[in-house]
């Protein structure tokens, strides 16, 4: 789950920034024993909300793939352009981003209600953290509305269950769902295309889905097996999935241009020579109406 980047300090809230092993305020709620996916990237982005044992995971992350930092700079450029194209020439004013991560500059609410500020956006995420944070930053345009639910990808049904998303989404109208560098934190275990399909089950014609995953396709042999194991020993599950993996996701969808592809790539305004190599952020993205 992303990482929003701000540094905050708020009710109690205050990771320290000290070495591993150092004391560390740990709010209610919180494994301080258990990386978090939204505490990690916080710190691959420079934040200052995660714990010693988010900051040991994403070193352990960095030895297998060095450029995990520049894969959440493109994965995060890729969200606003996604957004940016949907909330204008789209026309869709509704979001259920989930997987939210760390409130930051260039939330989906603040992108999308720049464009149209009757935009209604509901967040969700796990960790206890966010939904502090959430409450306090996420802070819509009057005319829109913003709102969060606490809640785990992985239990769909209980995400479509809260009275949170159909007392702010008309679920009637096109909404669109955002699963952006969250769906590798499912594992095959967790029937990870039965989630998919299940959200995308309460969302009528004209919706879109938004993913992003990262992919082994640009790596080694070699590179891949070493990145499988330090993810294993990060603390965070992880599956890597190849683009006819990721593919899968899309199934009876319609693909907008350019269809599955890097997040390096997809509708940049960034000339071709000044991008970074898509093996160095190698995350597959793509973006499909449903019909």
């Amino acid at each position: 789950m992303r990482n929003r980047g701000a540094p905050c300090t708020m009710s109690g809230v205050t990771p320290s920034s000290g070495p591993s092993g150092s004391a560390e305020p740990v709010p209610p709620g919180i494994d301080p024993t258990k990386a978090h996916p939204s505490r990690r990237y916080n710190y691959w982005l420079g934040g200052k909300d995660n714990f010693a044992v988010d900051r040991e995971s994403a070193e352990m992350v960095a030895t297998g793939f060095p450029t995990v930092r520049l894969a959440a700079l493109e994965n995060r450029a890729f969200l606003k352009r996604a957004v940016t194209y949907l909330a204008g020439e789209a026309g869709i004013h509704q979001f259920f981003d989930i997987g939210t991560g760390l409130p930051s500059a260039g939330n989906v609410h603040e992108i999308a209600q720049a464009i149209e500020p009757t935009s209604r956006i509901v967040y969700v995420d796990n960790d206890p953290v966010v939904l502090v944070h959430a409450r306090a930053l996420l802070n819509s345009e009057p005319e829109g509305r913003t709102a969060y639910i606490e809640a785990d990808l992985r239990d769909p049904d209980k995400i479509l269950a809260n009275p949170v998303l159909t007392g702010t989404l008309d679920m009637s109208r096109p909404v669109a769902l955002m699963l952006v560098a969250t769906m590798h934190f499912v594992t095959d275990d967790h029937d990870p295309y039965g989630i998919v399909r299940r959200l995308l089950s309460v969302l009528p014609s004209g919706s879109y889905l938004v993913m992003t995953n990262a992919t082994g396709d640009y790596l080694t042999p070699e590179e891949y097996a070493h990145n499988v194991e330090v993810n294993e020993r990060s603390g965070v599950p992880f599956r890597l999935r190849s683009r006819d993996e990721f593919a899968r996701f899309f199934d009876g969808l319609e693909l907008l241009p350019p269809g599955v592809g890097s997040v390096v790539e997809w509708r940049s305004d960034v000339p071709p020579a000044e991008r970074p190599p898509i093996e160095k952020v190698s995350m597959h993205c793509a973006v499909a109406r449903v019909h």
